[in-house]
């Protein structure tokens, strides 16, 4: 039997209409808690506002509009799937649109309409196969009144209503359909009925990302389009005191030069002259009263507040009196440095103010900030404010800011232009002057008894908050606790498992900008854990993997990775002279990743040559995208785990561009082995959960490669 949910007026708002020559869906259930389990109904929640259409032309086509932005993750197909399943839709007729911004499309979980978090498909799940399963039902009234049968006589495949020998395709039943009452209950389809979810399936936007006819925030082009470059304070917090723009106000092709809150903006006919213009400023900056980091400064700061007691995140028992009785200690400080986000496509947004309203076009992952700020700044109403999603060239956190920092920046030079202006950053400028991923100490004392295992467990974090300043503030820090600064380990099972522990958080404020990146606190909290375990099984001459399953005995998920990945990468085996391997497990977001490392060091160089990924994250939608996703987490770790840094020096950052700020390189890539763990568990997210495993499984492996531990990161040299 298929599962029935009731949709009252007081617990579906809907909407159809003939638009266009097509039909129109407005939907909407009920909020859900963080993901309901496989083809469960939501639980009800309060009242929300339509926040998806489905759209079916007269010409067969089916639309789907995107709350959701594409940034490379794959929902431009993966949502598609949820209502094509249920709607019985020809897939070669599905087509996908980015929304724009507004109230309608509010994520369910964050109250704002915002990419991020790995939250798309499992908080969409419910929500998408609600819409195809209204509208086919929709369809199938309109069938019936049509050929003048009972609707539980007729059936739905590839795209039309089916009777017997005769047919009708949807587009020739929208009209119909766009008269009749909306159903009051639909049915779901059982798992077992599925033609799409959890079926291998090739994206939709791949053709035209191959084509070059995607459309990126860059490709943004329109008659009388100026672009502008922003020459921006050198030391983080600083402000302007002087310009002299007489050699700028030269070149060819510069138009205007206008002063903004960031700096100073240089507006031009094409990016050349944008650029040449504000290389040619003069500026004189008040850098008396900020802050000037300095990362070796910094990291002695660090150090000193890791050795003392922090506010206190975690505690159980009595960690003093219990480590008094261990048979050894195991103490270690571990180091992560700050780090750029470095989308492949730079920051960019065009904007067009009219009398009437403002126009923006640009790849952004926070949409609903991205309005509210635009409309603040020009005293419009958010509504006033068009935001045009396109496709995002990488985001990984850097393109949802709760400060709305690019957006507003650029429509405050177009403001002050009075002309449509499209802002270009350079690599150099998002390197050099973005955001970033917190700097952090952790610093751990761990007590263990005779058999190996953990007896007390002392942990301190040293590092900014990312939280703080932030309309999240007030949900998201209690007590003085930035809940992300310490996820991954006030929460591991490895500390609650343990029955003394305490866990103590130092923020430590400062001008420089920090920002969610890539699986967010866990970016370095599973290095930092999975470290420290594998230092424990080696302290108590345990085997890593027998070590970890012991621990994780009460862990179902992780150990159904743990042990997938140990078995597909031959755990135990020989490998070739040369080759060790190191193992991590860790659970971000939902989802449970354990990775196996290979690899082999010589002449002080890591070569990482093939890495086992295992994954729980309940229902794989798509499994081509999920092992997409988590190859991408791999290449996207490496990167950082090898060779990536931002450090700074007399309050500026070092680095500028990639050939000092090194991501992977092709060269480096491993040989990547993705195994989905087949689950009906709660659905997590898969666009971050591949990124904390990973650096640990490749020092584990060093260690046992050269039993040197590596507790800093990046790598680099310091095996040399």
């Amino acid at each position: 039997m298929n599962d029935m949910i009731n949709l009252s007026r007081r617990t579906f708002i809907k909407s159809t209409a003939l638009v266009a020559g097509g039909l129109v869906v407005a939907f909407s259930i009920p909020q859900a808690k963080r993901f309901m389990g496989v083809a469960n109904a939501a639980e009800a929640m309060p009242l929300p506002a339509p926040n998806a259409f489905l759209r079916i032309g007269a010409d067969d086509s089916i639309t789907v509009l995107l709350a959701h932005s594409e940034m490379g993750q794959g929902v431009w197909t993966t949502l598609p799937m949820l209502i094509a399943d249920e709607l019985d839709a020809d897939w070669n007729k599905v087509k996908v649109e980015h929304a724009p911004a507004a109230p309608a499309y509010i994520h369910t979980a964050y109250g704002l309409q915002i990419t991020g978090g790995s939250t798309t498909t499992w908080s969409e799940f419910d929500r998408y196969r609600q819409a195809g399963a209204l509208t086919r039902a929709l369809l199938m009234q309109a069938a019936a009144k049509q050929w003048n049968v009972p609707v539980d006589s007729l059936r739905t495949e590839n795209g039309a209503v089916v009777n017997g020998h005769k047919t009708l395709s949807y587009g020739q039943l929208v009209e119909t359909a766009s008269q009749l009452p909306t159903p009051t209950t639909v049915n779901l389809k059982k798992p077992e009925q599925w033609k799409f979810i959890g079926k291998a399936t090739k994206r939709l936007d791949s053709a035209e990302k191959i084509n070059g006819s995607a459309k990126f925030g860059q490709d943004i082009q329109f008659d009388g389009l100026k672009i502008a470059m922003v020459a921006r304070a050198p030391v983080f917090g600083t402000k302007l005191k002087s310009v002299n723009d007489s050699e700028t106000r030269k070149i060819p092709g510069v138009i205007k030069v206008v002063k903004v809150p960031t700096g100073v903006a240089v507006i031009a006919e094409h990016y050349w002259a944008a650029k040449q213009g504000r290389e040619a400023l003069k500026l004189e900056w008040d850098l008396a009263g900020h802050d000037k980091p300095d990362s070796a400064a910094l990291l002695k700061q660090y150090q000193a507040l890791a050795q003392q007691p922090g506010v206190q995140a975690a505690k159980a028992g009595d960690v003093a009196g219990a480590s008094k009785q261990a048979k050894q200690m195991v103490s270690a400080e571990y180091v992560l440095p700050y780090l750029s986000h470095a989308p492949m496509e730079p920051l960019n947004c065009a904007v067009k103010i009219s009398d009437h309203g403002c126009d923006i076009w640009t790849g952004t992952q926070m949409q609903t900030t991205d309005q509210a700020s635009a409309a603040k700044i020009l005293g419009l109403k958010p509504e006033q404010v068009n935001i045009h999603t396109q496709f995002l060239g990488g985001g990984f956190g850097r393109r949802a800011n709760p400060r709305a920092d690019f957006v507003s920046e650029a429509v405050e030079v177009a403001k002050a232009a009075g002309l449509p202006v499209k802002t270009v950053w350079s690599r150099e400028d998002d390197i050099k002057g973005g955001f970033y991923r917190p700097m952090f100490v952790h610093r751990a004392n761990v007590a263990l008894d005779k058999q190996g295992k953990p007896l007390a467990w002392q942990h301190t974090l040293v590092g900014q908050s990312i939280i703080k300043g932030t309309p999240f503030e007030g949900v998201m820090i209690k007590d003085g606790i930035d809940a992300t600064s310490v996820e991954g380990v006030a929460d591991s099972p490895y500390v609650k498992g343990t029955a003394n522990h305490q866990v103590h958080l130092h923020s430590v404020p400062s001008e420089v900008p920090v920002l969610w990146w890539r699986s967010v606190g866990h970016s370095h909290s599973g290095f930092v854990m999975e470290s420290l375990i594998d230092e424990l099984a080696h302290a108590s001459k345990q085997d890593p993997l027998a070590y970890r399953r012991q621990l994780l005995k009460d862990h179902p998920r992780h150990l159904a990775a743990l042990n997938l990945a140990a078995d597909k990468a031959n755990w135990g085996k020989p490998l070739p002279a040369g080759i060790s391997r190191g193992i991590a497990v860790h659970e971000s977001f939902g989802s449970y990743v354990a990775e196996v490392a290979e690899v082999s060091v010589k002449d002080g160089e890591v070569k990482v040559h093939r890495v086992v990924v295992a994954i729980d994250c309940g229902l794989a939608v798509n499994p081509d995208g999920v092992k997409a996703q988590m190859e991408s987490c791999v290449a996207f770790a490496l990167g950082a785990a090898l060779s990536s840094e931002i450090s700074f020096k007399d309050g500026q950052v070092v680095q500028s561009n990639f050939h000092d700020y090194q991501v992977l390189r092709m060269k480096d890539m491993p040989k990547v082995e993705v195994h989905i763990v087949p689950s009906t568990e709660k659905m997590g997210g898969v666009g971050e959960p591949g990124v904390p495993p990973l650096a640990p499984a490749v020092t584990n492996a060093i260690f046992a490669a050269t039993g040197k531990r590596i507790r800093r990161l990046p790598i680099g040299d310091q095996l040399a």
